[in-house]
């Protein structure tokens, strides 16, 4: 069985070409050149080899790695790279070639759209400094000594759910009023009973479709602006990594449907206005999927290390949001922290205390 590789080529020197993700074009880091995502079809084929692939030794990988893994030959410098059967965009080890396996991208496995990387690799690390300055309580060690072991932008796969839910729901509300009669104050509470019904529409509700990807951290790294989504052009993965979809729509709808359900219960209850409490009795939902969009999504990881433990972090590779792993916490600064503070309220206190029996 043989597949194809493509390396996207500099037209006027033949260098390299990746996706820059400021000036969004494809540039030559040789000569400069640039060149528009949609210049490079598909079809024309910039630079793409036929290559068989090739069975890894027994005494490198074990049986069941081997089953999940494809090696390839790069068209630029001929060394044979290796990568998991979902892998569709990657970099030659020997050459750092941006590659791109067209099959991962043929047929059901083609997205509709792709957000293009609006963040380059060097506002990944600043924005990560930035992250640091805002934990006061991190080890000084890991802010300034703990340097980025790795560092990739990668596009992940995601589907985008349109749909419905309907929702007939009851609450038990109630309503204070307090007023004065005689020498006393009264406090009058009624009760209602409120029905709400109804049905909402959502378009666009993300979930990853990578079971490699932290659910959590792909979550977290929302909103996405998805008006900036462009046609998909195999060209806009060059220079970075991508892995198909491997799991699909259906499995990943109830993580959409549920977000969807939770979405109408709050915006039913909210529409209980006028009353100081609002408790659910019955909350009654029915979801339904009226479309799905498969779409790549830009996001930088980020790995570093302290203490021997591996820390991960995320960064929306359009707007900068950055999510992370629980991080380390220098616990001399929690503890004195609380000491100054405990010692400040202390004073305080004694203060108020000392002006109360002063006044008396």
């Amino acid at each position: 069985m043989s597949e194809s590789v493509v390396n996207y080529k500099c037209p006027n020197c033949g260098g390299p070409l990746h996706f820059d993700s400021k000036s969004q074009k494809l540039v030559c880091d040789h000569c400069g050149s640039s060149f528009s995502p949609d210049t490079f079809k598909e079809k024309e084929s910039p630079t793409q080899t036929d290559t068989e692939i090739h069975a890894t030794s027994p005494d490198t990988f074990s049986k069941d790695e081997i089953q999940h893994l494809k090696a390839y030959t790069c068209p630029s410098c001929g060394a044979q790279i290796m990568c998991d059967e979902n892998t569709a965009a990657t970099s030659c080890p020997y050459c750092d070639n941006p590659t791109l396996i067209p099959s991962q991208f043929a047929g059901s496995l083609r997205p509709s759209s792709v957000l293009p990387f609006q963040l380059n690799k060097k506002d990944a690390e600043d924005k990560l400094a930035s992250f640091y300055k805002g934990k006061p309580f991190l080890p000084k060690a890991f802010r300034n000594d703990n340097h980025i072991e790795d560092i990739k932008g990668v596009y992940v796969p995601f589907w985008l759910y349109n749909g419905t839910v309907a929702i007939q729901a009851a609450y038990e509300a109630t309503r204070t009023r307090v007023f004065v009669q005689g020498d006393d104050q009264i406090t009058e509470t009624s009760h209602f009973h409120l029905d709400r019904e109804g049905t909402m529409q959502f378009s666009r509700v993300p979930a990853d479709a990578s079971s490699k990807m932290p659910d959590e951290f792909m979550d977290a790294l929302e909103p996405y602006d998805f008006q900036q989504l462009r046609p998909f052009e195999m060209s806009y993965m060059a220079g970075y990594l991508a892995d198909r979809y491997d799991v699909d729509e259906n499995k990943d709808f109830p993580r959409a449907k549920t977000r969807m359900e939770h979405s109408t219960c709050r915006a039913c209850q909210e529409s209980c206005i006028g009353y100081e409490t609002c408790i659910p009795i019955h909350e009654n939902t029915q979801a339904a999927r009226t479309g799905t969009d498969y779409v790549f999504l830009p996001v930088w990881l980020l790995a570093t290390r302290y203490h021997g433990r591996p820390y991960l972090f995320a960064m929306n590779g359009q707007n900068g949001r950055m999510v992370s792993d629980d991080l380390p916490l220098d616990w001399t600064k929690v503890i004195l922290t609380f000491v100054i503070i405990t010692a400040a309220l202390m004073v305080v206190m004694f203060l108020l205390i000392s002006a109360i029996g002063g006044a008396a």
